[in-house]
């Protein structure tokens, strides 16, 4: 008789439910209930999985999510409620607008080939095309710019049918950092000039929407009709700066307004005892000072634990901080476990989270290797299983 096997992977990620619930919260707290909490699930959902993550966020009242390309949002498609909007925010080629507009899809125009391709799609298809405007205040990336406003106008005026003019957005370069304060003033009111032109010539303009994350806590006058949220909504500060000027400023101090909706765990793989002098791993970046017990654990850069963390990285196990040895390896590490009493094979690793007191969170990966908190998470495979929790 073949024995059916049932292969297991070698990390898995929990995601709280009650964490992104607080997180919502306050959020939405911050910003006033009657404006509109777009959730961004670009990059798999910051990490935490678009298909996992999506559901979860509508059973807790969105119905609004942004995303940044055709692909992300064929995902969101699959596994979102008949009555969520979906917005694209960056890469739609033009022969994709057609899909798109079949879709009921929002998404951004920001140069005139879009706009034109968009509306011929729309006038084909007999449907509006629900387009967000995205203006150029100061970022210099992606936007019309002043003198391109009236062909713009010209566009929609002769296709009135063609279009629903969903939003009028712009994108804040470095709301995080207080060294861009004036550039992000000048900013905003480039952009409360554009949309004062904009209800001289249109009944209906549809939402304001310029704030991330960092804009929509610290810089409460950009927040208008909806706000873009990403990194926030997943329990993360955007920087460790965005979290000492809110807690610096906000009249409603709280211990921790923003809680880590993601853990990330794995198990020990193997046991071993190392002499004093002996190297450990690839090459001789680490050599024993002392006897030592090692535990391998079968995660490594593949998974998205970066090779940077070698010999300076930390695990949870038995409630206790152990120490990343060695190179991590393409699809295992090594940790000293000499101080953690009766270590096993098959214990719990805590790679991100929470186990007994202690925790590891995010942000120390980024204050040891100067990575983002974005990049981390977006850099954690979509092969690594997700799993909502209470």
């Amino acid at each position: 008789m073949t024995e059916t096997l049932s292969p297991q992977p070698t990390s898995r990620i929990e995601l709280s439910r009650s964490a992104l619930s607080r997180n919502l919260s306050f959020i939405r707290s911050e910003i006033g209930h009657d404006t509109l909490l777009c959730s961004v699930v670009k990059g798999n959902a910051y990490g935490h999985g678009i298909e996992q993550f999506v559901p979860l966020a509508e059973s807790l009242g969105i119905t609004h999510f942004g995303v940044s390309d055709s692909w992300e949002a064929a995902r969101v498609l699959a596994c979102k409620s008949p009555k969520t909007q979906v917005m694209i925010m960056a890469m739609l080629r033009d022969d994709e607008t057609g899909w798109a507009v079949a879709n009921d899809i929002e998404f951004y125009v920001f140069d005139l080939e879009r706009l034109k391709a968009a509306l011929a799609s729309a006038e084909a298809l007999g449907r509006p095309a629900r387009i967000h405007i995205q203006l150029e205040t100061g970022m210099h990336r992606l936007g019309f710019e002043n003198g391109q406003l009236e062909e713009v106008s010209k566009l929609l005026s002769e296709s009135p049918q063609a279009y629903v003019l969903e939003g009028l957005a712009t994108h804040l370069a470095g709301a995080e950092s207080i060294t861009n304060y004036h550039r992000i003033q000048q900013q905003l009111e480039r952009y409360d000039e554009i949309v004062r032109r904009f209800r001289n010539g249109y009944a209906i303009i549809g939402r304001r929407h310029v704030a991330s994350s960092a804009a929509a806590l610290i810089y409460p006058h950009a927040v208008y009709d909806m706000v873009r949220v990403g990194v926030a909504q997943y329990g993360f500060w955007p920087t460790k700066e965005t979290r000492i000027r809110y807690l610096s400023t906000s009249a409603r101090l709280t211990d921790r307004p923003l809680r880590r909706v993601m853990s990330w765990k794995s198990n020990v793989m193997g046991i071993k005892d190392v002499e004093r002098g002996e190297f450990i791993g690839y090459g001789t970046t680490f050599i024993a000072p002392r006897p030592m017990r090692i535990a391998t654990i079968p995660v490594g850069y593949s998974h998205g634990y970066s090779r940077v963390l070698s010999n300076q990285g930390y695990v949870l196990i038995r409630g206790k901080r152990a120490h990343v040895i060695g190179l991590v390896n393409m699809n295992m590490m090594t940790v000293d476990v000499t101080n953690v009493s009766d270590v096993e094979r098959g214990d719990e690793v805590v790679i991100i989270g929470t186990q007994r007191n202690q925790a590891i969170t995010v942000g120390s990966f980024s204050e040891m290797t100067n990575q983002l908190n974005y990049e981390l998470l977006a850099r954690l495979p979509e092969c690594i299983p997700r799993e909502v929790v209470s």
